[in-house]
């Protein structure tokens, strides 16, 4: 599933209509009403909160968009190009438009709609106005183990398997450790950690958290080493085999030397 990264991508990319009144059609026909609503209106931003994606159009609709595990949102070069019939929802400028296929949530959101889809949302590390507070707050009152919370979008919201995987290795912190037990020190190691590997992977497209052998750059880390332990047989640190098992409906890794379960 894509992780919090991927929409603020999207969301940099589809800023390029902000202002511009769009076309919006739904081809597949599931769409139809919604897109009809936002027809040649103009949009006026496009931002991502979490993993969700939200295109706010004059008048107070939005277009809230969640991929879910086969959704994709692709750009099309010539916006004359006909669509496929599966897509969702395009919206198309003068330049260029977008395709969305296969999303699990396409709907049409008026402002008290947006507004309750956020209050259920933890703070996105990606976002200027993300309050670091309440993460913390949120973490402390998680009952569970801490892999566990970190995927629990009420906590903290855009974080997935392989940033969780990557974050907890790279501050050391196991897992299966609770929640409860970090402390602010760890926290706020964990934050700026997940705040600068998410960053990163907004600019770069991809997730890479290795750092990149001398004379290379990021992008060009294949994508079968481009992580320390996520999907790993060894910790590409120190070679330790990665100990692996389900947590949080997921599937967890963790490095038993890098990341010792009695830690903390």
């Amino acid at each position: 599933m894509p992780e919090g990264h991927l929409y603020h991508r999207l969301a940099r990319n589809l800023r390029e209509f902000s202002g511009s009144e769009l076309a919006g059609w739904s081809p597949q026909g599931r769409f139809a009403e919604g897109a009809a609503q936002i027809n040649g209106t103009r949009l006026e931003v496009a931002e991502a909160y979490g993993k969700h994606l939200l295109v706010r159009f004059a008048g107070g609709r939005t277009v809230h968009v969640h991929l879910g595990m086969r959704g994709k949102l692709l750009g099309v070069a010539d916006p004359s190009h006909p669509p496929l019939p599966q897509v969702r929802l395009r919206l198309a400028g003068a330049t260029a438009a977008w395709d969305l296929i296969a999303p699990a949530t396409c709907e049409l959101l008026d402002d008290a709609g947006v507004a309750g889809l956020l209050a259920r949302l933890g703070p996105d590390p990606l976002r200027e106005d993300a309050d670091p507070e309440r993460a913390w707050a949120n973490l402390q009152a998680a009952p569970g183990a801490l892999g566990a919370a970190l995927l629990d979008q009420a906590v903290v919201a855009g974080i997935g398997n392989v940033f969780r995987a990557e974050a907890l290795f790279l501050c050391g912190l196991h897992p299966s450790r609770p929640a409860a037990s970090l402390t602010r020190a760890e926290f706020d190691r964990l934050w700026a950690t997940v705040r600068e590997m998410m960053g990163r992977a907004v600019d770069d497209g991809r997730i890479v958290t290795v750092d990149p052998p001398a004379g290379r750059s990021r992008t060009e880390i294949p994508e079968d080493e481009a992580r320390y332990v996520y999907k790993q047989a060894c910790c590409r640190r120190c070679g330790a085999p990665v100990a692996s098992w389900s947590l949080g409906g997921r599937t967890a890794y963790a490095c038993p030397v890098e990341q010792p379960a009695a830690s903390g």
